[in-house]
């Protein structure tokens, strides 16, 4: 049965211990894409904003290397940031000032590296602050948006889901814009963020309590590289 790398990410939630009902809004955050969806049900995915270049993991992993750090790149940045002043620098929040719930972080990437050029090599302090401003510029823009997305698709309820969903700085700034909201925010447990067989297994399994499944007796189905999600 194929099935979608980020279908898996996107379901992984119901593996939880509170896991979601539909319908929803996912903010998708996985390495290489950062999406808002309207889901309705298994296989009803409406893309409500998309990454255009750099996504939030990229922006993550990318800073994390013009500041020196190890790979991955987004829990060195977020383990360095606890020491630094998210206000330190000003960076920017791409795409927060246009009516659209797309996503764009290579503006980002390239303020970072320029702050990073400037840095004093023997200042940890100054490395950290530039880590602690880099992840306060991902966190807000994707908090604003998430929150944009609600709204828009008139839900109560978001769902937060691949590796970036691990960030605690995401994790509280989304919980705090709920709250406020009286919307309900659910995570999948951070065994189940990254990449995980469980989670390709639970979205075969409710495709086919569905009677939505693709399958084929003898495995004959093609590697799909550019596969869109809302045509999974």
């Amino acid at each position: 049965m194929p099935i979608h790398h980020l279908e898996g990410h996107l379901l992984s939630p119901f593996l939880s211990a509170d896991p979601p009902t539909f319908p929803f809004v996912a903010l998708l955050v996985s390495g290489g894409h950062t999406q808002l969806l309207h889901v309705t049900d298994v296989g009803r995915y409406a893309l409500l904003g998309d990454t255009i270049d750099d996504a939030a993991g990229e922006a993550f992993d990318k800073s994390a290397k013009l500041l020196g750090l190890g790979y991955p790149g987004g829990p060195a940045l977020a383990r360095l940031a606890e020491f630094g002043d998210p206000d330190a620098y000003a960076l920017p929040r791409p795409l927060l000032q246009r009516d659209s719930l797309d996503f764009s972080f290579s503006g980002l990437k390239t303020a970072v590296r320029t702050h990073a050029a400037r840095l004093d090599s023997t200042c940890e302090q100054a490395r950290a602050d530039l880590a602690a401003s880099t992840q306060a510029a991902i966190v807000d823009v994707l908090a604003r948006k998430s929150m944009a997305a609600l709204a828009a698709a008139g839900c109560d309820r978001l769902v937060v889901a691949g590796g970036v969903g691990a960030n605690a700085a995401l994790r509280a700034r989304l919980r705090l814009e709920c709250e406020k909201r009286q919307v309900r925010v659910h995570f999948p447990e951070l065994a189940l963020c990254t990449d995980n067989g469980a989670m390709i297994a639970l979205a075969a399994a409710m495709r086919w309590q569905r009677g939505i499944a693709e399958t084929s007796t003898d495995y004959a189905f093609d590697v799909r590289p550019r596969w869109p999600l809302v045509a999974a």
